[in-house]
């Protein structure tokens, strides 16, 4: 993180002391606190790895919510108050007791067996050291032990994410797996294929950070199996279910691979450029967030807070990106709507492109039943 940005292309004079987190503050702004990377956001983060502007915003810390608010297009989804409160009733009753019921959905009959070692630091980066700590000693020692929200740290995109998952279980044979705790039932079983799914891909990028840990510690290894607990019935007793991640990890690892470093992105923004919500005009903050490319597709309306700015900005320049990636990658080098229905009513494109030659067949069988009528 003390990195300098003097590779790439210069953009002004600037110290070469000047730090990427000391610019990140700057673009975030001088009063605002950094909102935190959950996992929930680098699952969507991963789902979308070229979006640079998501991947520099979310780098930077930047309330997107109050982002969206300010520009005139604010997020229309989010978990209400009500949802909330009854996921960490329900999170709490699981945990209760030393966490009887979930050492219970686990085997475990007597939480005296189970060591729980305290986590408190100072800060994410004491919290994740003594997590790694804690970690260590729990492997060593061959037993039991239940880490109930412990911190863990990856890199993405070359900036440092602070993650905390509801609970890491340490088995005596050195075994470490991540507990999902979730509020949503399952019934006769099973639950909700979507909500399970994105517990999945958060759950990955979980054992995604806990691997890092893993890999220099002796003994330990991360199962690629996580227990998903939830209320059983329409009860509001816990039941659990195992959950293998091993796509959404492997997914997971790609898409993040693949994001641009954040000091590369910060490296071609014009000089000036900030997103301080609160120092900041509308207009000031539609032109900062506008010298960021986007990467905007349908799926970004239920994962991301500006998805509902990009759409109107994808929308008026005409991007096929708008109609979803599927469309996109089906057109080829047509990138916007207006050279589509050019290349259909054979103002534009070559004939001998099989894309523009199926748009042509498509507006003449068009023709015909508008004919037939």
């Amino acid at each position: 993180m003390s990195e300098s940005l003097g590779s790439g292309a210069p953009r002004s004079p600037r110290s070469p002391q000047t730090t990427l987190r000391q610019q990140l503050a700057e673009l975030r702004g001088p009063a605002a606190v950094p909102h935190p990377l959950d996992a929930r956001a680098l699952a969507a983060l991963a789902a979308n790895p070229g979006c640079r502007r998501r991947a520099l915003l979310d780098g930077a810390g930047v309330d997107k919510t109050a982002l969206a608010a300010k520009l005139g297009s604010p997020a229309a989804f989010g978990q209400s108050q009500f949802a909330f409160m009854r996921g960490n009733a329900f999170e709490a009753k699981v945990k209760a007791d030393g966490g009887r019921e979930l050492l219970r959905l686990l085997g475990i009959e007597e939480p005296g067996a189970v060591r729980v070692p305290d986590l408190a630091a100072a800060g994410p980066e004491g919290r994740a050291a003594r997590t790694a700590l804690a970690l260590r000693e729990a492997t060593a020692a061959g037993g039991w032990a239940l880490l109930d929200h412990p911190m863990l740290a990856l890199e993405v995109a070359g900036s440092p994410a602070y993650l905390e998952p509801d609970a890491v279980v340490v088995h005596p044979d050195g075994r470490w797996t991540v507990v999902e705790i979730k509020s949503f039932p399952m019934i006769d079983g099973s639950a909700d294929a979507s909500k399970v799914g994105a517990a999945a891909r958060q759950a990955a990028v979980y054992v995604l950070a806990l691997e890092r840990v893993a890999a220099v510690t002796e003994g330990a290894e991360v199962a690629h199996s996580v227990l998903l607990v939830c209320p059983k019935d329409f009860s509001n007793l816990p039941t659990a279910s195992v959950v293998d991640v091993r796509k959404q990890l492997s997914v997971t690892r790609r898409q993040l691979t693949r994001l641009t470093r954040i000091e590369d992105i910060a490296a071609e923004l014009p000089e000036g450029v900030t997103f301080d919500v609160e120092g900041c005009s509308a207009e000031q903050l539609t032109a900062a967030v506008e010298s960021v490319p986007h990467a905007y597709a349908p799926e970004c309306l239920s994962s991301c807070e500006l998805a509902f700015h990009c759409r109107e900005r994808a929308r008026a320049a005409g991007a096929v990106e708008a109609l979803g990636r599927s469309v996109r990658g089906e057109l080829g080098g047509l990138t916007t709507v207006g050279d589509v229905l050019a290349a259909a009513r054979g103002e534009a494109g070559d004939p001998d492109d099989p894309t523009v030659a199926a748009l042509r067949r498509a507006q003449a069988l068009r023709g015909e039943a508008i004919a037939c009528r």
